[in-house]
């Protein structure tokens, strides 16, 4: 009767076991997978000329006036140089 209980015990414990390092090497394989989906910055911060904020270059909105390329934090400091540049 003891030994059966041991034996029980082990069995529990050995599938314990199994199940703890599957679950580390299936949350290992969702981290590779989740770092890959994310886009990489190139670290070039670049300058919003309306509010003069700087901003990663790969989250500005660009705009290309003219031949010159212009960066903006956000869709309404695009549209104040915009407005600021039709009446100027």
């Amino acid at each position: 009767m003891l030994s059966g209980l041991v034996r029980l015990i082990y069995y529990v414990f050995l599938a314990y076991l199994i199940y703890i390092i599957y679950k580390f090497f299936r949350n290992l394989s969702k981290r590779k997978l989740s770092s890959k989906a994310r886009p990489r910055l190139s670290g070039m911060m670049v300058k919003d000329e309306t509010c003069n904020m700087y901003v990663p270059k790969e989250e500005a909105i660009r705009e290309v006036i003219g031949g010159k390329e212009f960066f903006f934090c956000s869709k309404e400091c695009r549209q104040k140089f915009l407005a600021q540049r039709k009446t100027a």
